[in-house]
């Protein structure tokens, strides 16, 4: 996600609430057809169905036009979002959940692999915006959680995994505090690799082949690559508010 050049409806239709309506229509059919095949349990595709509504709320509430339509780059992540929710569904029913660790990681893998074509997506057709990275960076964080959460019920790491998918929460929550961590950073490839890790350790540690002792190794040196990051980027944000502060009025 990256928006800018937006193609729009005719007048007075919602065309982004449309589209966000087919995100759910695809959460549904998707999660239909992993019931049919794979069992999946009504309560995991109603949760599904929940969490995608919620997205698309939040998504509504924020668009600035909804006569537009989000754009190509956004489509994409909004597939992810789809992928994403499905996994967030299967946490409540951790014995089913068990049984298709492979499928979980296949979709983890698939929302993983989207990650990169939207982005690829928003510089191909020239649509990029603050909108669709803050769109992009939050789904990856949410991605981060529900991954963290599988683990936890697996028996994979213990309740300090959560602390991979709640640092980003964290961060926010202590901007309240600090209004200064809520400053703008500048692009940064550490980052994203670090970024890129977290998700690929934690989908590498989903798979039944990974037993907790090599799990646990993983997901420590994961946790331990975000928080560096994490204190790098609050060490630039602070020493960027003290030069504004000292140079300001």
């Amino acid at each position: 996600m990256k928006q800018q050049d937006m193609t729009t409806a005719g007048t007075g239709w919602p065309r982004a609430g449309l589209e966000l309506g087919l995100g759910l229509a695809g959460v549904a059919l998707s999660g239909g057809g992993l019931s049919a095949v794979v069992g999946l349990p009504v309560m995991a595709l109603l949760a599904a169905l929940g969490v995608q509504a919620a997205l698309s709320a939040l998504l509504w509430l924020h668009w600035p036009d909804r006569g537009r339509s989000l754009g190509p780059a956004n489509h994409v992540t909004l597939g992810r979002a789809a992928l994403v929710s499905l996994l967030a569904g299967a946490v409540l029913v951790p014995s089913w959940a068990q049984q298709q660790a492979w499928l979980l990681a296949g979709i983890a893998g698939t929302a993983l692999l989207l990650d990169g074509v939207d982005g690829w997506v928003a510089r191909r057709w020239r649509c990029a915006s603050a909108f669709g990275a803050r769109f992009d960076m939050e789904l990856d964080a949410f991605l981060m959680l529900v991954l963290c959460m599988h683990l936890l019920s697996m028996g994979k790491a213990g309740p300090w995994v959560l602390a991979i998918g709640l640092m980003r929460y964290g961060f926010v929550l202590a901007m309240r505090r600090w209004p200064w961590l809520d400053a703008p950073l500048p692009d940064s490839r550490r980052r994203k690799l670090v970024c890129v890790w977290q998700v690929a350790s934690l989908l590498l540690c989903l798979l039944p082949l990974v037993g907790p002792t090599l799990a646990t190794g993983l997901l420590a040196l994961a946790l331990g690559l975000l928080a560096g990051s994490f204190a790098l980027d609050v060490r630039w944000l602070y020493r960027s508010g003290a030069s504004l502060r000292v140079a300001g009025p």
